[in-house]
């Protein structure tokens, strides 16, 4: 379903205000063309999503070419090139979320929204997706809301999750921290201190999974330290390809 004109309200051109924050951000950089990233967030934040206008006005702050604002906003996946709903809600369907139930999740939601993979509701507010790997396989199947996880989910999991977003409510992910619209979020990673307060707080708990991983690396005393010195050792003994991988694997054999 495509949507326009709730995002287009906007005049495409920065306020005297957002364009001093823009300075600020390229004085933060020995050259300001580094700032780019930062101020494609500030703009996918005012407008929702960035399209030529947009991306046209974010080169005329810049001083730069045109061509080089859509280099970079097309090469990275976070910046939505169309219009983008509030919650994004990525179902992994790659092979191990995918047989154990991430499949059958996101047909569940395609059929409930009324949506397929990209696409987004007619009130604007989710956008659903395949994800091809949020890797998170030990947590199989996962699902993200605007980039945070929800694990092991089943179909009636990620029904109720999509119907509490649609109902105004921010569940609490398995891990990390608490929900935020896509908009809110651009605020953060445009480097300016968020106001939400304790609303953006990460209080998710560590996964068992990951717990698990944490007390065998104590038990065979696994550190990033004693890996380092176990690639020094193998690329001395003639290894000169030697990986943090091998070193782990041998750290394990001990």
């Amino acid at each position: 379903m495509k949507l326009t004109e709730p995002f287009l309200k906007l005049p495409i051109e920065f306020s005297a205000e957002e364009v001093a924050k823009v300075e600020q951000l390229k004085a933060l950089y020995p050259d300001p063309k580094s700032a780019i990233m930062p101020v494609l967030w500030m703009a996918q934040r005012k407008w929702g999503w960035l399209s030529v206008d947009v991306m046209r006005q974010v080169a005329q702050v810049m001083n730069l070419p045109y061509s080089h604002v859509y280099g970079v906003a097309t090469f990275y996946t976070m910046y939505k090139r169309k219009p983008t709903g509030d919650w994004l809600v990525s179902v992994c369907t790659n092979t191990m979320c995918g047989v154990l139930g991430g499949d059958k999740a996101f047909e569940a939601l395609r059929d409930y929204l009324g949506v397929d993979h990209d696409e987004t509701t007619s009130d604007g507010k989710i956008t659903l997706e395949h994800a091809e790997c949020l890797a998170a396989c030990d947590y199989a199947p996962v699902m993200t809301v605007n980039y945070e996880f929800f694990d092991q989910i089943t179909e009636d999991s990620a029904l109720t999750l999509v119907k509490q977003l649609q109902n105004g409510e921010r569940p609490q992910p398995t891990r990390g921290t608490r929900l935020c619209t896509l908009k809110e979020m651009a605020v953060q990673l445009a480097g300016f201190a968020d106001d939400r307060g304790d609303d953006v707080i990460a209080d998710g708990p560590a996964g068992e999974p990951t717990l698990a991983g944490n007390r065998l690396a104590e038990r065979f005393g696994i550190t990033h330290a004693t890996i380092q010195i176990e690639v020094e050792d193998l690329r001395r003994q003639g290894l000169r390809g030697a990986s943090t991988d091998q070193a782990r694997s041998r750290l394990t054999l001990v």
